[in-house]
């Protein structure tokens, strides 16, 4: 969503995700193989070194578009195969065990005052966001850098630094999702995050976030994700093939766009009479 509201996209989440849990699980399984008796310690330096893989991806991103000027389709969509091949790389396309079990019990298992510790940690991280974008001078930049890029650059604001952010705050988000996934799956893998792009930009688009960008509510980006959750859990418990799941979701996402552009023209028509 942050990225959207900049005008800009990311294609790249699910290459964020996947070098995240591949990058953390190797980090731990080896600081756990060191350090057998630390095991909070190699937990602590996998979640970090994960966090820090996914951040870097969106670095090269912000700077590639906010410093370089090359289009977020395209700069995006390149870091995505760099990013998966550096995956598949240094793992061979074999999964990464040897974690502590303390991490997958914690984290992807475990509940914390009675809710699952992942829900407790997207919460968090929801709140956080929604005090960024609702709260914050940098949250109402990024509506303005999508609203009218030259407009907020006329008005003093270093769009360059904006454009950078937003990139870097997509990649933390996503990484940390995929130091989550890794906890469930209690391996890394390379192939955890394929279809993440296309999941994350429905559930935005769904509610209401323009893809011109300079408009959208994180509220309805949430609820947006839970229906996107909502709609996959009803077409397994409906027996649907995980690849006709693929085509509803991008089905969906086609409804999304036609009904924002519908609702852009109408808007244009109302102005102009």
């Amino acid at each position: 969503m942050v990225v959207l509201l900049t005008g800009g996209f990311d294609l790249s989440v699910g290459t964020m995700i996947a070098l995240s849990s591949v990058v953390g699980a190797s980090a731990m399984a080896a600081s756990y193989a060191a350090m057998p008796d630390l095991v909070w310690l190699a937990i602590i330096l996998g979640v970090i070194a994960g966090m820090v893989a996914g951040m870097v991806i969106g670095a090269v991103n912000g700077a590639g578009v906010a410093l370089l000027g090359v289009s977020p389709f395209m700069m995006t969509l390149g870091m995505a195969s760099v990013g998966f091949g550096i995956a598949l790389y240094m793992t061979g396309g074999t999964p990464v065990y040897g974690m502590p079990v303390q991490f997958g019990d914690t984290f992807g298992f475990g509940s914390i005052l009675g809710l699952p510790a992942p829900v407790v940690v997207a919460a968090i991280a929801i709140s956080l966001a929604c005090i960024l974008v609702n709260r914050t001078r940098l949250g109402r930049y990024f509506y303005a850098v999508g609203g009218n890029i030259k407009a907020a650059r006329l008005s003093g604001i270093n769009t360059q630094k904006v454009l950078f952010t937003a990139y870097l705050l997509c990649a933390a988000f996503a990484a940390l999702a995929g130091i989550l996934l890794t906890a469930r799956l209690d391996t890394g893998e390379a192939n955890i995050g394929a279809a993440m792009p296309l999941e994350s930009i429905a559930a935005c688009v769904i509610a209401g976030v323009s893809l011109r960008g300079g408009v959208g509510r994180l509220e309805n980006v949430v609820l947006g994700a839970i229906f996107i959750g909502l709609v996959q859990n009803g077409m397994n418990l409906a027996r649907v093939e995980s690849y006709l799941q693929t085509v509803v979701i991008g089905a969906l996402l086609i409804l999304a766009v036609v009904a924002d552009q519908i609702r852009l023209r109408m808007q244009a028509n109302m102005r102009e009479s």
